[in-house]
């Protein structure tokens, strides 16, 4: 019986969704030669071809394969329905006229704490707007009102580790291919909402930028494009079946990438465990100031092992993550009042600015736990990932 369970579960396709944005009625963002959604198409049918030609236990699966027009719930449940394992959508960015912006970014999903993240979800969501009763359907969310993006915040992902790791591991096909890095982010995209496997959103460069729509148009800059995310799901699928044999450890993500360090500083990662506890700490004013300073002694004492763990086990070797407390332009001393008493608290010198991290675990799990409390003192806090020693988000 477990002998013929094993043999249904190896002979199983790995389902790969390719999501190509926008088409029909709805062109996405324009651009002097091309629009959008045929630049789109034309990448997403060329990754589905890599993909096939290296991976016969891959099946393909694409939400639309002509310029049609695909409503956003219905391309998320195209993945569900065919029982994905990942989920790519594909997509071209743009800014307003006079801005230059150039390169590939790739999100997943999550909170936005940037304005320029927020413009970026804004703009993919708008499409909702071309759809029939979009506002019972997507429960009176606006894509163009800050409010209705509250919902991303506490969002729940059991997918964040895999989708993040795929993520870095696509931008740095892209920068081995010359694109411009601008890193892996995090924003609220409704395709990505409701997408029950691991899931990104790649912004494969911008059509308001000239030159680059003149490569984005092209055969080859399409072709290069769908190269770098098919030789990212290469690793990432090398992966997947390392840990389906159990040559991996259990829960471990190990797609390795380095990120370039220019990569603009957007990322944030809280979606949060269902195990958080709403609600604050009953007791008087003492009582939680005295509980408080027990779990700092205590998360000071555990960091004090971890920090031992890691000198013996390089953070080279693997998946990291930490919190950003903070930043300053200069740098402060260990008792400075803006450390509010965190300790050990790590110091990193970036090219203008100081960052401050706290905490260090392999564990995803454990880090969202640590980044409950620290938000509670620390408002813009927010999780950060290191690759073999790299950050991969900002």
């Amino acid at each position: 019986m477990a002998a013929t369970m094993l043999v249904q579960a190896a002979e199983r396709n790995f389902v790969v969704v390719i999501d190509a944005g926008h088409g029909g009625k709805d062109p996405g963002a324009r651009g002097k030669i091309i629009n959008e959604k045929s630049i789109n198409l034309s990448v997403a049918l060329k990754l589905g071809k890599l993909i096939s030609s290296k991976h016969s236990d891959v099946k393909i699966v694409y939400t639309r394969s002509t310029d049609k027009f695909v409503e956003l719930d219905e391309r998320a449940e195209i993945a569900n329905r065919n029982k994905a394992d990942l989920f790519i959508s594909i997509h071209t960015n743009s800014v307003a006229k006079g801005n230059q912006a150039k390169g590939t970014e790739t999100y997943t999903l999550g909170l936005a704490r940037t304005e320029e993240n927020l413009a970026v979800a804004m703009r993919e969501n708008s499409a909702i707007l071309l759809e029939d009763d979009y506002q019972q359907k997507y429960e009176g969310f606006d894509p163009n009102s800050t409010e209705s993006y509250i919902i991303f915040e506490f969002i729940q992902n059991k997918h964040m580790q895999q989708s993040v790791a795929f993520a870095s591991e696509i931008q740095t096909r892209f920068a081995s291919s010359r694109r411009e890095d601008r890193g892996v982010r995090q924003a609220g995209f409704l395709v990505l909402r409701k997408t029950s496997m691991p899931s990104v959103l790649i912004e494969v460069g911008f059509i308001s930028n000239r030159d680059e729509e003149r490569y984005l148009a092209s055969e080859s800059g399409q072709q290069q494009l769908a190269k770098a995310i098919s030789d990212a799901f290469d690793r990432y699928k090398q992966v997947y079946d390392a840990r389906q044999a159990g040559s991996l450890g259990k829960g471990r993500t190990e797609v390795r990438a380095t990120v370039a360090e220019s990569a603009v500083p957007t990322v944030t990662m809280e979606a949060e465990d269902t195990n958080f506890d709403e609600n604050p700490p009953a007791g008087s004013e003492e009582d939680i100031l005295r509980k408080k300073k027990a779990r700092l002694a205590a998360q000071a004492k555990a960091e004090e092992m971890s920090s031992e763990t890691v000198s013996q086990e390089p953070i080279q070797t693997g998946t990291i993550y930490k919190i950003q407390i903070l930043t300053s332009d200069k740098p402060l001393s260990s008792n400075s009042r803006l450390l509010k008493g965190y300790d050990p608290v790590e110091c990193v010198k970036g090219k203008r600015i100081y960052k401050y991290f706290y905490g260090s675990t392999s564990s995803y799990k454990e880090i969202k736990q640590l980044w409950r409390k620290t938000v509670k003192d620390f408002k813009d806090a927010y999780i950060v990932v290191f690759k073999d020693g790299k950050q991969v988000n900002n």
